[in-house]
């Protein structure tokens, strides 16, 4: 059977009318950049901020469609709120009782599906994950510096000290966690929507990864990735967990403003090297996180120094320090330093972390010790009000 095309996609969902009744989706202009791996079709929906809620239909119609079509393995579709929308969504009679489903997350819904311009005033309650205590960032403000090791290795450091730990790889574009952890194949779905984690090593499991193949090339914009992240995170069957890290794509862009913004993040850990540079863009991502009033649990210094493998001597060859220094300067906790082993590299690239395959080892000793003041750092943040977001 060939497989299916763009093209055969959107003359699929001329059949799907708009706001207005009298035109297409497509012929509207709705319908975002189309995606298609391994049989299954990825597309959003623009319409307007203030009517999702009451459009929900429309989404679950284009769905079904694609769905229904010869070839079509599964398809996920989800609504994107913009404020030009309107233009090309005149006003309809509204759905007399629009159903209690998904209204498509993105950076401008709560998790209910109540949608509200961006220019509102902010709210100072986000909306949670049912089951989930705390969710907690690890961010880097630059690639490279071993941000998703550290993220994996903290995650089993949290499982290690008793609690129960997911890990979400937000990190759309160059997804971790399938290779980091092991985990091959695709994860289930109750009921056609939502999706089972994946697990290993004890801990729940959910990447970008799992559901399109290793080799391709992401291509969406801004408002799907947003609406990817989102339902990754909230349309997860997580069940109950103490704590979710989620591990951040490096910088300060889209995926970390739409979690700033609709979730209510226990706090953000910032990874970085002694390097100089590598201080600088991490000084970036930690005044992001103040900016939007996202608690910094901490600062830490990985490759902090190399030991040699045959001898045990420690080198500083990227200098020795600096990340603390920055701490104390910023006035935040320093949390601890990771040595560049040959240990390190050789598990992250085999998927057996060393926090689970060598769990007494020295370097899980020093991952567990910087859980350990992450989680005090948490505790200590649960017991002060909630603070209200601001873009400026």
């Amino acid at each position: 059977m060939a497989d299916v095309t763009k093209e055969q996609v959107l003359e699929t969902l001329k059949t799907v009318r708009g706001p207005d009744l009298e035109h297409d989706i497509v012929e509207l202009g709705m319908v975002s950049d189309v995606f298609i791996s391994d049989g299954k079709v990825y597309f959003s929906i623009t319409v307007p901020a203030d009517r999702a809620r009451e459009l929900e239909p429309m989404r679950l119609a284009a769905e079904r469609v694609i769905k229904e079509m010869p070839g079509v393995k599964g398809a996920l579709v989800t609504l994107t709120a913009d404020k030009k929308a309107a233009a090309a969504a005149p006003a309809a009679r509204p759905a007399p009782n629009p159903p209690h489903g998904h209204a498509g997350h993105d950076h401008q819904h709560d998790h209910a599906g109540r949608a509200h311009a961006p220019q509102q005033p902010p709210r100072a309650g986000k909306i949670g994950v049912p089951g989930i205590g705390a969710i907690i960032a690890v961010a880097s403000g630059k690639g490279g510096v071993g941000k998703s090791t550290t993220a994996v290795n903290l995650a089993l450091g949290l499982l290690a000290n008793g609690l129960r730990v997911g890990i979400l790889d937000a990190d759309i574009y160059g997804p971790s966690m399938p290779r980091l952890l092991k985990i091959s194949g695709r994860p289930t779905q109750i009921d056609g929507r939502i999706i089972n984690p994946m697990e290993n090593y004890g801990l729940k499991v959910m990447s970008m990864g799992f559901l399109v193949d290793e080799e391709t090339a992401m291509i969406w914009r801004g408002p799907m990735v947003q609406s990817a992240l989102l339902q990754m995170l909230r349309e997860v069957a997580w069940g109950e967990l103490d704590v979710l890290v989620v591990d951040m794509p490096p910088g300060t862009g889209d995926a970390q403003l739409t979690m700033a913004q609709q979730v209510p993040l226990a706090g953000a850990v910032i990874v970085s090297t002694p390097q100089d540079l590598a201080l600088i863009d991490a000084r970036k991502g930690l005044n992001m996180f103040r900016k939007v009033e996202v608690p910094v649990l901490g600062i830490v210094e990985n490759m902090s120094y190399f030991i040699a493998p045959d001898t045990g001597t420690r080198y500083d060859i990227f200098g020795h320090g600096g990340a603390r220094k920055e701490a104390e300067r910023l006035g935040v906790p320093f949390l601890g330093e990771v040595p560049l082993t040959m240990n390190i590299r050789e598990t992250s690239d085999a998927g057996t972390p060393l926090v689970a395959s060598e769990p007494n080892g020295v370097v899980a000793g020093i991952y567990r010790g910087i859980a350990a003041k992450v989680w005090e750092q948490v505790v200590g943040q649960s017991q002060r009000p909630a603070p209200a977001i601001v873009f400026e």
